[in-house]
């Protein structure tokens, strides 16, 4: 069974996205369970706490078809030992959150080697940190976002991920998350059916599917390469349907959380509307 929503807005207290999910027809969502762009902030209460499970129960959503993301400004492959630190403890509050909220999984996105280490280093720097808050966490996996290798950022490629996994000492804590425009623009052929094919077999030979956790489907505003993160509403950039009508075709995807993560809030509901519509079938209930 698909499971398609969106990263709804938490404004308001986290105990709203499961309001603002139900209200545009998702059966997953995603969160930031506090401010994106800042290192901390106020503990969640336990009025927020218990609104939020109340509210998830009452729209059936259980922890398997949320996916809450962390902090933009973390980086837990820092070549500098105190950004490194203060990475590790924004991580590690992100993790206690969703441990109170109830839920079982964060995507995060690995992070950058700024040009100050090798890669390989940065990518085992990476695992050690996961290591570190996996060690003071129960319950939550770490799930490793694909990325489309802009700038400095690592993690764009299947050999990158795995090797961050081969390094985390608790497998069974440790996932994946993949964005179809990151793994266009980061030049793994989604787009044909053929290509698509080809990347999700040699996803499941380095990686293994049991390790993916949930999708991001959005469409891309930058071509096939290009090493960019834009993205696009469904349909209206370089990808078209196809590899939206790919994946929701594909008993592979039941199961997790497909979120959207398209500039154009307004059109959320009938993008969610139109992924069903690929599969033949209505929203899960």
């Amino acid at each position: 069974m698909k499971y398609v929503g969106a990263h709804v807005s938490a404004e308001g207290g986290v105990q709203n996205a499961p309001l603002n999910a139900n209200a545009i027809g998702a059966r997953a969502f995603a969160l930031f369970t506090k401010n994106q762009r800042q290192w901390f902030s106020a503990p969640l209460t336990a009025k927020a706490i218990d609104e939020f499970r109340h509210n998830c129960e009452k729209f059936d959503y259980k922890p398997f078809q949320i996916l809450p993301h962390d902090s933009y400004l973390i980086n837990l492959g820092h070549p500098e030992k105190e950004p490194l630190e203060k990475s590790r403890n924004s991580f590690l509050d992100e993790m206690k959150r969703c441990e109170l909220l109830g839920l079982d999984r964060l995507n995060f996105h690995p992070g950058s080697h700024l040009n100050a280490i090798e890669a390989e280093k940065c990518l085992e720097r990476m695992a050690e940190s996961i290591n570190i808050v996996l060690e003071k966490t129960k319950g939550v996996t770490a799930v490793i976002e694909n990325t489309a290798g802009q700038g400095t950022n690592l993690g764009y490629a299947f050999e990158q991920l795995r090797h961050i996994i081969d390094f985390v000492d608790d497998k069974s804590r440790v996932g994946v998350c993949i964005d179809t425009c990151h793994a266009y623009t980061s030049g793994y052929d989604v787009k044909t059916e053929a290509g698509f094919d080809e990347t999700f077999k040699e996803f499941d030979k380095i990686i293994g599917f049991k390790y993916l956790k949930g999708m991001h489907l959005n469409d891309s505003k930058k071509d096939f390469g290009t090493r960019v993160d834009r993205h696009e509403n469904l349909g209206t950039g370089f990808l078209g349907d196809s590899t939206f009508k790919f994946i929701m075709k594909d008993n592979r995807f039941d199961g997790m959380p497909l979120i959207l993560e398209t500039p154009e809030e307004s059109l959320w509901e009938k993008e969610i509307a139109l992924l069903y519509s690929f599969a033949g079938t209505g929203a899960a209930k």
